[in-house]
């Protein structure tokens, strides 16, 4: 599989000329992965302005929310007996979340300072704890990742060693997160303040876990940074190890995959093994004394989060990594239905949806930052493989751009300079901004004219009824 279309050993430094056409191999390689970045990047933007909207229009304090839920949020639309009972099973938890809400404050509002100052002290020391055990799972990511990296076995042995980053990763996003959890029942917050503490914990574990992972490969690749130094033995010669790295793009890749695939299989493990037998309660007694499995949004939410990390860290090494990604999301999606329908029962911690949402994608937003600087590091300035890949003989990844520009005709470099000069680009700009205004001037006029007729409607309608009124109580009189 290292030999293949998956990963980024296997591509060529070749153009291909065929008929006057001429396909540059490594310029399309590192073009199709900015691309592919850029192209998630504007997904996100526009997703996170349509979750803002939702989020602004349905905001405010839950006091003045009380009437406009009770009285203007029900559907007279709806049809069936199934959806008016799920509205009326969503308005009960937006009833409940606020409620819950102003029940926290008004008893954190009526502590003594006594009990203000233990009740902080608690939470302070508390939160060393989950800081410890954060620190924890990172300082045994590292040594896993030295450990595995550094030892050559084969057969079963060897199979647990390459996969011993993953499963430790796994493991430690599985276990600190659960036992943060216990912690937080201590810390004694609001519904929602302990949602957004669990959410805050399990997205730094998530994330900085794999940054460790990435720092700790970095560092064995680069001998530590000191590539310069011709005293290191091992990256003296290529300006990276090569002794143990022959193919380090390829290496990094299957370590993202790896992940990719374990994290898979645990999650497949974690529905036949715990949540079904959980369900039933008939294989054991703990089954039954635990209950059955709630179904926790953000929780599931940050796992497709840290997946597509995964995914956008590894695209530049495992150019096929987006396409396996994509079909486990979808197995996972419908056994995560299943598991939904069968086995889960409704979550006992309430969180709000709006604000969530938002906050998912600023998430994502951030592990999209954190590849895109694995990205750019690794395209500009560490050293290419010399035995594999596209850039085999360049000095690094970007030195492709340049020269592929230098060797254009003269007169398409003059007009890619044209476009990128400021002569071109500020008044291009200007043409997008109020090319992006007109639409929401059009929709704004036709919005005024909209109200301006719905006003003189409901004039007639007021005066009709006016009249009506005063022949009622002229005939009655």
């Amino acid at each position: 599989m290292e030999y293949s279309y998956m990963f980024y050993g296997f591509y060529n430094n070749t153009m291909v000329i065929s008929s006057g056409f001429s396909y540059n191999v490594p310029l399309a390689y590192l073009l199709t992965a900015a691309f592919y970045f850029l192209f998630c990047l504007t997904c996100i933007i526009v997703r996170m302005g349509s979750v803002t909207q939702v989020m602004v229009a349905a905001g405010g304090a839950a006091a003045g929310g009380y009437s406009a839920l009770i009285f203007t949020g029900w559907d007279y639309g709806l049809q069936g007996e199934r959806a008016t009972t799920l509205k009326q099973k969503n308005l009960r938890y937006q009833l409940q979340v606020d409620l819950e809400e102003e029940r926290i404050n008004k008893m954190a509002a009526s502590l003594t300072l006594t009990q203000t100052v233990g009740l902080y002290s608690l939470r302070t020391f508390l939160q060393l704890v989950v800081l410890a055990m954060i620190g924890g799972a990172f300082l045994g990511i590292a040594a896993a990742t030295q450990f595995s990296q550094s030892q050559q076995q084969q057969g079963f042995v060897g199979l647990l060693l390459e996969y011993l980053p993953s499963i430790v990763i796994t493991t430690s996003n599985f276990v600190v997160p659960m036992l943060c959890d216990k912690v937080a029942l201590f810390e004694k917050y609001s519904p929602s303040t302990t949602i957004i503490l669990a959410l805050l914990r399990a997205v730094f574990l998530r994330l900085v876990s794999l940054g460790v992972l990435l720092y700790t490969l970095w560092n064995q690749i680069t001998c530590n940074g000191d590539v310069s130094d011709r005293s290191t033995t091992d990256c003296a010669t290529c300006s990276y190890n090569n002794l143990q790295y022959q193919c380090w793009e390829t290496r990094v890749g299957q370590e993202m995959y790896k992940l990719t695939l374990f994290d898979f299989l645990i999650t497949i493990a974690m529905l036949v093994f715990v949540e079904f037998p959980r369900r039933s309660g008939q294989f054991c007694s703990l089954a039954q004394w635990v209950g059955r499995q709630e179904f926790l949004v953000p929780t599931n939410v940050l796992a497709l989060v840290y997946g597509q990390t995964v995914v956008w860290t590894g695209a530049l090494f495992c150019p096929l990594l987006p396409l396996i990604n994509t079909v486990k999301f979808i197995i996972i999606f419908y056994c995560k239905k299943i598991t939904l329908f069968q086995n889960c029962r409704p979550a006992l911690r309430t969180f709000r949806s709006t604000s969530s949402n938002f906050f998912f994608f600023l998430v994502l937003l951030f592990g999209w930052g954190l590849s895109s600087v694995v990205l750019v590091y690794s395209v500009a300035t560490i050293h290419p493989s010399y035995g594999c890949g596209p850039f085999r003989f360049s000095p690094t990844m970007w030195s492709v751009v340049p020269k592929s520009f230098h060797s254009l005709s003269n007169t398409t470099q003059e007009f890619l300079l044209y476009v990128g000069s400021q002569a071109f680009s500020i008044p291009s700009l200007y043409f997008l901004l109020v090319s992006a205004l007109i639409p929401h001037i059009i929709h704004i006029y036709v919005f005024l004219c909209y109200v301006a007729a719905l006003a003189s409607v409901y004039g007639k309608t007021v005066a009709l009824l006016k009249n009506q009124y005063k022949m009622v109580r002229d005939s009655l009189n």
